[in-house]
């Protein structure tokens, strides 16, 4: 990557489907859709699998209320970077922890979606500049991880071929991880930019519902476009922006 102060190789290319992995609702939206977008518009497919509804993350809304609203918002926003295929997992949103439960889950899918790439958050204790990372993030980051090798054996989970009929799937070669404080690989964005910004303005609602009852709530359109432009500012030198991924080769 030319243009930065620490050039990082490009993410490699050579692949055709991802499967992105998340937590909530919106964690893709917060830089990552960028590459996302990016990729969708050179004829690559990238599904999306949230792992909760996102149900505990606006204060004003009770839990059913809100999972319903910030499904409807997520797939808005995955629709505007370019992805056609959205899936919820049923898991506690909060409460995420490391069980076998949710490793079958994200196998399953893997074996169902047969992916080259995954893409998952940020699995670190902290995020670039040292804040503390949330129990869900980190658990659904390493899951992820952990699931790409689950996924190509057999003998993990082997209920999900007499049960379900999903063979063992080996084919992924990389799991590029978004939001990492020690990045390896980078993807240099042009249109996705701005695409960008509009998925994650989709997500009108929780946008709204971040600062305190009594503070005046943001308008989604400036929110998204000022946090991804301090996210992924544009190098002096004029160069693309990037995006940042952890890559992990198998």
């Amino acid at each position: 990557m030319t243009g930065n102060a620490t050039p990082l190789p490009a993410l490699p290319d050579d692949w055709h489907r991802a499967l992105a992995v998340a937590a909530h609702p919106d964690d893709l939206e917060y830089g990552a859709a960028a590459a996302v977008a990016e990729w969708t518009a050179s004829g690559r497919t990238v599904t999306y699998l949230l792992v909760t509804h996102g149900e505990a993350g606006i204060d004003g809304l009770t839990p059913g209320e809100c999972a319903t609203v910030r499904e409807a918002e997520e797939r808005t926003g995955a629709a505007l970077v370019g992805v056609d295929t959205v899936e919820f997992l049923d898991h506690p949103d909060g409460t995420l922890t490391p069980t076998p439960a949710l490793r079958r889950d994200l196998s399953a899918a893997i074996r169902r979606h047969r992916p080259d790439l995954l893409l998952t958050l940020n699995h670190h204790d902290t995020w670039p500049g040292g804040h503390w990372n949330t129990p869900d993030h980190r658990t659904v980051g390493r899951a992820t991880l952990d699931a790409a090798t689950d996924a190509g054996n057999r003998w993990i989970f082997p209920d999900l071929v007499t049960e379900e009929g999903l063979p063992p799937w080996n084919g992924v070669r990389r799991v590029a991880v978004a939001g990492s404080p020690t990045p390896t690989h980078a993807v240099e964005v042009g249109p996705g930019f701005d695409a960008a910004v509009a998925s994650l303005a989709a997500h009108r609602t929780y946008i709204q519902g971040l600062p305190p009852p009594d503070s005046p709530a943001p308008d989604p359109p400036a929110y998204a476009r000022d946090f991804l432009d301090r996210t992924l500012p544009p190098t002096p030198e004029g160069a693309a922006r990037i995006v940042r991924f952890e890559v992990f080769s198998r």
